[in-house]
């Protein structure tokens, strides 16, 4: 070899020098090994997902007739098929917004939630709030009575009309089918 070429050099690690690298990865594997043993029993101990959600026990004609004579009108109380399960019966005495309503939600046979709430006292801007301030989109006839629609994009629809002497409006995430039978079976609920 000249002088102008060099040999590569090779470094060269004292014991001690080992030592102290590796010392910083089996410190990085030991820390791994225990956040791995904190989170395996909170994983094992979280309980998982239940397969049918819990439905609570609600008696919509019993709340109706309750309701009855603080509403001034018969609340109603529709009879829908198997697979629609209500959630909440409620009478809203309106103290927020001025108008009394009588309040239903139900879950649908699609795992969507459709609420019926019905008043005799609508105006305007209620109404605008109950449909989300939502454009008119258009008409549909269910059970011989025709429900206006109202539909924004990424905001649940609703249909509203006049049954007997109040107004009800149907707001959800359901999808047309079963916002018709809910709107058909309020039509048939019997009013006095």
């Amino acid at each position: 070899m000249s002088n102008t070429e060099q040999a590569p050099v090779k470094p060269v690690l004292t014991p001690a020098a080992a030592k102290r690298a590796n010392a910083s990865v089996i410190g990085m594997i030991m820390a791994l090994l225990v956040s791995v043993l904190a989170i395996v029993p909170v994983v094992l101990l979280n309980a998982g997902q239940k397969t049918d959600p819990y439905r609570p026990s609600v008696d919509v004609a019993s709340v109706a007739v309750n309701a009855k004579d603080v509403a001034g009108f018969a609340p109603v109380a529709p009879q829908l098929p198997a697979g629609y399960s209500p959630n909440y019966a409620r009478w809203v005495a309106g103290a927020s917004d001025g108008v009394a309503h009588w309040d239903i939600g139900y879950l649908t046979p699609q795992q969507k939630f459709i609420s019926v709430v019905q008043t005799a006292s609508a105006n305007p801007t209620w109404l605008a709030e109950q449909v989300k301030k939502a454009p008119t989109t258009g008409t549909r006839t269910v059970a011989g009575v025709d429900w206006t629609l109202y539909d924004k994009p990424g905001v649940e629809k609703s249909l509203v009309a006049t049954v007997g002497r109040t107004t009800v409006v149907l707001s959800g995430s359901a999808g047309f089918d079963e916002f018709d039978t809910v709107a058909a079976a309020v039509v048939a609920a019997p009013r006095s």
